[in-house]
């Protein structure tokens, strides 16, 4: 029998569960908590206590490397991850694939199946994940059943909108130094909200999906890592980061246009200027380099989004 990626996770001091299609169900297989899942998706305690909800849910496994969705299939389920990650790739007309987006513990998929639309992208696990299964079938009794699901949705989808959002934004800055840099304070403002460390991560995804998901070259991510790196703001061991100085990451992530790097003519000649350099333009800073003999930087030239042509 051929077998899948995706199984059911099997209960605790129960054999193992056997291989499925990720689509069955298999009865009396339920044994995620719905109390758990409301907890993780951000509802209130308290709120959870005094309803009490006691209903099981479908839990389903995915190995790392395997599919939960598929581009184009049309789902009849909900998911929200437990535990692990996956990443939403979609193929494009030539045939690379794009990175969309990184799903983290908390996070509602395959949220197309509200319409009745197809999956936009396929959703690869980076590592062993499990997720909640919530078939649309079953969706109407669980929110009579518990009022607190509803709820609990639109928190997951409004979360998920501002992520695409964020998403959006590290791929918008010109500089591919910064763009990291808002991936990794993205990332790390994760970890925290998850109560892990914030300062350290682990980094499932390859340079290479990294790359895709900020529009840029895998050299470019090596690139980049090693320049924040030489700047004193983390360290890297292969997948491992540590972030040494994050308030001045983010400080830096905040520069659409990265921290122009002042070559040593250029310091002299603003120091013979007897003037303090302030936020140079990268443009100025190629300008005097390539005509060293110009011995004085205008301050006006630092007020303009441009400096004006030097001629020779």
């Amino acid at each position: 029998m051929q077998t899948t990626d995706v199984t059911q996770a099997p209960a605790t001091a129960a054999p193992t569960a056997p291989v499925c299609h990720r689509n069955a169900r298999v009865p009396g297989a339920d044994k995620g908590r719905l109390r758990d899942l409301l907890a993780q998706l951000g509802v209130d305690l308290h709120a959870i206590d005094a309803t009490n909800p006691q209903l099981s849910l479908t839990l389903w496994h995915v190995r790392q490397g395997g599919t939960l969705l598929l581009e184009g299939e049309l789902s009849r389920t909900l998911y929200v991850v437990r535990s692990g990650s996956l990443k939403s790739a979609k193929t494009l007309e030539d045939g690379y694939q794009k990175i969309l987006s990184l799903a983290l513990p908390g996070e509602l998929l395959g949220s197309e199946a509200l319409h009745g639309g197809p999956q936009p992208s396929t959703l690869i696990a980076l590592e062993e994940t499990t997720v909640y299964g919530l078939p649309l079938r079953d969706l109407g009794d669980l929110r009579l059943h518990c009022p607190l699901v509803d709820g609990a949705l639109q928190m997951a989808l409004s979360r998920q909108l501002a992520r695409a959002a964020d998403t959006a934004a590290m791929s918008s800055a010109v500089s591919s130094d910064v763009r990291l840099a808002r991936f990794l304070i993205w990332m790390s403002t994760r970890m925290a909200d998850m109560g892990q460390s914030s300062r350290r991560i682990l980094l499932r995804m390859g340079r290479r999906d990294i790359a895709s998901l900020l529009c840029i070259t895998h050299e470019t991510v090596s690139r980049a890592f090693t320049s924040l790196a030489d700047s004193g703001y983390l360290t890297i061991d292969r997948k491992e980061v540590e972030i040494l100085d994050i308030e001045g990451l983010r400080a830096f992530a905040r520069c659409s246009r990265g921290l122009p790097r002042a070559s040593e003519s250029v310091r002299h000649a603003t120091e013979s200027a007897g003037e303090v350099p302030t936020a140079w333009d990268a443009s100025l800073a190629t300008a005097l380099t390539a005509h060293p003999r110009e011995k004085k930087v205008p301050a006006l030239w630092r007020r303009q989004a441009k400096p004006p042509k030097i001629r020779s």
